[in-house]
């Protein structure tokens, strides 16, 4: 028995973020599989292979772990570039968010069908402009922007981030997310530098 409590919560996190990771897979492949709406906590439990009382230690409900899964994928988006010390001249990871949804077009239609996306682009705005606004606040090309410019730009831009992505899978992904980076930051900063001007 370990007696270091760091040790101890640092067992006790893995553990928490394990079981977490297990309902949220779960519940991904039962949305590839059925309706939202058609889905039970039990069937997020057996296919989990989590207890009950453990499921609601954690989440009030089937909508709370969705939620929860997707504010955990907006906040690792939102801040991947400062996390990884990126010196480009990007203010969102769009290329990533677009090769990431390249990779689960099924499960993203999965969402369209449950009537779930809504909710997923919704938090996903609000996350992006918050990491928008922090790389704008490191950059000297921005540096010009007031505060409130600066915030209202940065929601206008992860707004614009999510329009650009839809469009690309409603248009059948006819550009690299490359390509699509390239073009979201050409937009970013023509805004940008037109803000920034006398």
């Amino acid at each position: 028995m370990s007696r270091n409590p760091v040790a101890r919560h640092a067992k006790v996190d893995r553990r928490v973020r394990r079981t977490r990771e297990s309902l949220g897979d779960a519940l991904v492949e039962l949305i590839r599989e059925k309706p939202f709406a058609a889905i039970t906590v039990q069937e997020v439990l057996d296919r989990s292979n989590v207890g009950r009382s453990t499921f609601y230690t954690h989440y009030r409900d089937k909508d709370d772990l969705f939620l929860s899964d997707v504010d955990d994928f907006f906040i690792g988006m939102g801040t991947l570039l400062s996390r990884r010390g990126d010196t480009s001249n990007r203010v969102a990871p769009a290329q990533e968010l677009f090769a990431h949804i390249a990779e689960v077009r099924d499960f993203y239609a999965a969402l369209v069908a449950s009537d779930k996306i809504h909710d997923v682009l919704e938090m996903g705005q609000g996350h992006l402009a918050r990491g928008i606004d922090a790389r704008l606040r490191e950059m000297p090309r921005a540096q010009d922007l007031p505060a409130p410019a600066r915030a209202a730009t940065s929601a206008a831009l992860a707004g614009a981030l999510l329009s650009l992505l839809t469009w690309w899978i409603d248009h059948g992904m006819p550009s690299t997310p490359a390509e699509m980076d390239d073009l979201y930051h050409a937009l970013v900063w023509s805004g940008v530098d037109a803000q920034s001007r006398p």
